[in-house]
């Protein structure tokens, strides 16, 4: 019995003084290195491991780190995180940025490309005759960009009044012996429906412009959102006990004297799905938005060639004119609705003004050639139409990548070599270097209750990413709306009651940026260096056409100069 004692004794005593030699022996060399590394003083921080009672996050024992040094780590461990996350979702968040961008000046180009290509051609054809009715297309490409910049536009009833504007005018035109008062006219628009003038090509236009410009600008609204929404997650709100856990993960080894060993993988998974389980739950509206992006994106690739479009859409806008100048009794049917006119003072000679008319407006022979300036204005269209077709082929792509983004972030700040040990025996696990244990709990805030690593209260969730949740609902429903053809208001956060309809609901000075973001949002202003641009083709929804549709709808009136007083 007494030799046995002397053994434990003997072995008390070798254990002791060998644990006591290794812990004087331990440098805080490498510590002070790394610590010093990160940007902070080394005033204060010890040589040789120091007795850890008084640290509050890491493992305490023998520690190379002072109550300060916790503090600052604690700090920094913070900043870490927010630029991990800041780095992890650049290339999505440059996405949606670069794309709506581009998008933007796609649309607003064509649009404007189209205005000035009618300002050049009328104003050489028709010279002061031109100027003198020219507010009838310029209010027309005013109304279309207020609407493409979020304006509160009817669409439908827009293009109404530019049909009854017209109808007025050339009304009378064919009839310019006869005095027409404002009542007049106006019963003469309040019968073109039955009577029409122009046949049923206004009905098809509208139909066409009105479906691809709500595509168009919706989808540069949902990239809008996108953008928005993927820059507010991304600036994480981290909670005190995510910060806590990710000290414990990424900056006690520190402490520990082991500055450069990596958490290990599903520690480090853990700590994340707990930091991250608010912008997780964001993860199923934002699919649900992608998808509806995708849907939107298909409006924007047409299966015509540009050349395959607008020479029909120039003779059918030609063809909608003719009809009225070539139905010899739609005057007496108008006269019959609404009453007979009275004879113009002026006494002009009804005979000469209709020669004049059929002589200037006529749709062009098959075989005459466009002009230099038609043939540099399509080559311009067909090249930004081009390019954009190449760009909605990439946003889909890239969108189909973005879809689980957020649900994904933890694994992807985790992965293997980037953050992480893989050797599982050779990591860091919160404690010490050696296997972690614990199973790694699912995504989300309520899955977080059993998480070993990230103490969260899972009943107060986020209300940032809440706010951006009700955006994200918002703007599918109005991609899926612009998907079918239907218009619905773009409210911003004071005016969430507004309901459905073909207009915006925002006011007259807002821009594509004016749509909700969640009630903090503030409303972003484009980023635009001339404001006259801001309208440009917000069409395609099926090809070039759409967009087209109002250069050659505009540009088809150009034959029609003795009309016009």
């Amino acid at each position: 019995m007494w030799r046995l004692q002397v053994v434990v004794c003997t072995l008390w005593v070798l254990l002791s003084t060998s644990f006591g030699a290794e812990s004087k022996a331990r440098s805080c060399g490498e510590v002070r290195q790394a610590y010093h590394a990160k940007g902070f003083s080394l005033v204060g921080v010890p040589h040789q491991e120091i007795s850890g009672e008084h640290l509050h996050i890491c493992p305490q024992g023998y520690t190379c780190c002072t109550s300060d040094m916790e503090d600052k780590l604690n700090q920094q461990s913070k900043l870490d995180f927010e630029k991990l996350v800041e780095e992890s979702s650049r290339d999505m968040r440059v996405t949606f940025v670069a794309s709506h961008k581009k998008f933007d000046e796609f649309f607003l180009e064509l649009l404007d490309n189209s205005e000035r290509s009618l300002s050049s051609m009328f104003s050489r054809t028709f010279g002061k005759l031109y100027v003198r009715n020219s507010e009838v297309f310029q209010d027309l490409f005013i109304e279309l960009k207020r609407y493409y910049t979020g304006g509160n536009v009817n669409l439908e009833e827009m293009l109404n009044d530019f049909w009854s504007r017209l109808l007025e005018r050339m009304f009378q035109l064919f009839n310019s012996q006869y005095h027409f008062t404002d009542d007049y006219l106006e019963c003469v628009s309040k019968y073109s429906d039955q009577l029409k003038p122009f046949g049923d090509v206004p009905r098809k236009l509208k139909a066409q412009v009105t479906r691809a410009l709500i595509a168009a600008r919706t989808f540069v609204q949902g990239l809008m959102v996108g953008r928005e929404v993927a820059n507010r997650v991304a600036k994480v709100n981290v909670a005190a006990a995510c910060v806590r856990a990710l000290t414990r993960m990424l900056y006690c080894p520190y402490c520990r004297s082991m500055p450069g060993l990596k958490p290990c993988q599903n520690y480090c998974h853990n700590v994340m799905r707990g930091c991250l389980a608010n912008q997780a739950d964001l993860d199923l509206e934002w699919n649900t938005f992608t998808d509806a992006m995708l849907l939107v994106a298909e409006r924007l690739q047409g299966p015509f060639h540009i050349d395959a479009v607008i020479e029909p859409i120039d003779l059918k806008i030609s063809e909608a004119i003719m009809i009225m100048q070539n139905n010899k009794i739609l005057s007496a049917k108008f006269f019959q609705s609404c009453g007979p006119p009275k004879p113009s003072s002026i006494g002009r000679s009804a005979r000469g003004i209709s020669d004049v008319f059929s002589a200037r407006f006529r749709p062009h022979p098959p075989k005459e050639k466009p002009t230099r300036a038609t043939e540099t204005s399509l080559d311009r269209l067909r090249a930004v139409w081009t390019t954009m077709q190449h760009s909605v082929i990439d946003i889909k792509e890239k969108l189909k990548v973005s879809k689980r983004f957020w649900s994904n972030l933890p694994d992807d700040i985790c992965a293997d070599g980037k953050l992480t040990e893989s050797d599982e025996e050779q990591c860091w696990n919160s404690h010490t270097k050696a296997r972690y244990f614990p199973e790694v709990v699912k995504e989300g805030l309520t899955n977080q209750v059993n998480n070993p690593e990230v103490n969260l209260d899972i009943t107060r969730p986020d209300t940032l990413i809440r706010q951006q949740i009700m955006a994200l609902r918002v703007m599918t429903n109005k991609l899926k709306n612009a998907y079918n053809g239907n218009d619905i208001y773009f409210q911003d956060s004071s005016d969430e009651g507004s309901s459905s309809g073909s207009g915006s609901g925002c006011t007259d000075g807002c821009t594509t940026e004016a749509v909700l973001v969640g009630s903090e949002a503030p409303v972003m202003v484009a980023d635009r260096s001339d404001v006259h641009t801001a309208a440009a083709g917000k069409t395609l929804s099926h090809g070039p056409s759409q967009l087209l549709l109002l250069t050659t709808l505009i540009a088809s009136f150009g034959t029609m100069q003795p009309g016009w007083r």
